[in-house]
């Protein structure tokens, strides 16, 4: 029972990912293979006392930055580790879950869902601080310095949305309550931003045109291609004047 289950919950994505690694192994991601030498080079010069400054300076974000500063650095703050969690956590994130979004969905999508994801959480903190404590959403003045960087809202963003279009619902809704737990115990900043991070993937995917959805849930292992292509019909080997063709 509990095989069958993992199988329609995880069935179509497993396959789809096995298929392209085994046709093309590590150049079906190319981009996250970038990623994650962008992330483990950031965090070696970032531990450098040359290099701190830098690095701080290019890619961490806080809400009582500019906001025209907090856009320029949106863009290398996804691949700046975060100074208290251990650099491994978010190479491993990078790579299975931006990997998986890459065969999936293409490489281009899966950098707009996780700057999207990256960029609520973002702009969340600035407007949080602004309300203040005593309204709802608000956060506290502190929360105004707290360097917000790192993989992590990028990831559950696409996280819920691989499950959505793979309509694995128990691991998307596992997600979800994962990070209500982390905002209930810790009560911090990050938790906040990865909930808004998933407010806005889910609004992503209702306002998603149906075409993309209906060929997202279509994949087979031949469509797990880095363009996000939808996949090959060869039911029809003669063409003829009526066929169509999609």
């Amino acid at each position: 029972m509990l095989r069958g289950a993992a199988r329609r919950e995880w069935g179509p994505l497993l396959t789809t990912v096995r298929g392209a690694l085994a046709a093309e192994q590590l150049r079906a991601i190319p981009m996250t293979i970038a990623a994650v030498c962008l992330t483990a080079l950031l965090q070696a010069v970032q531990n450098q006392s040359w290099g701190f400054g830098a690095v701080q300076g290019l890619g961490a974000l806080r809400a009582e930055d500019p906001l025209w500063a907090a856009l320029l650095r949106t863009p290398l703050s996804l691949f700046v580790p975060a100074l208290d969690l251990p650099v491994w956590g978010a190479l491993v994130q990078i790579l299975v879950v931006f990997g998986t979004a890459e065969i999936c969905l293409g490489r281009w999508r899966t950098l707009l869902i996780a700057y999207t994801a990256t960029l609520a959480g973002t702009l969340y903190a600035r407007i949080g601080v602004a309300l203040g404590p005593d309204r709802l959403l608000g956060l506290p003045d502190s929360d105004a310095g707290v360097v917000d960087t790192g993989p992590s809202a990028a990831v559950v963003g696409l996280a819920v949305y691989l499950c959505f279009i793979h309509r694995a619902c128990f691991t998307g809704a596992l997600v979800i309550a994962a990070m209500v737990v982390e905002v209930v115990l810790k009560n911090n900043l990050a938790g906040k931003e990865h909930l808004v991070a998933i407010a806005a993937v889910l609004v992503i995917c209702v306002r998603a045109p149906r075409r993309y959805r209906s060929r997202d849930q279509g994949l087979r292992p031949e469509a797990g291609t880095r363009s996000g292509a939808p996949p090959i019909r060869s039911s029809n080997l003669r063409r003829g004047p009526t066929q169509r063709t999609s």
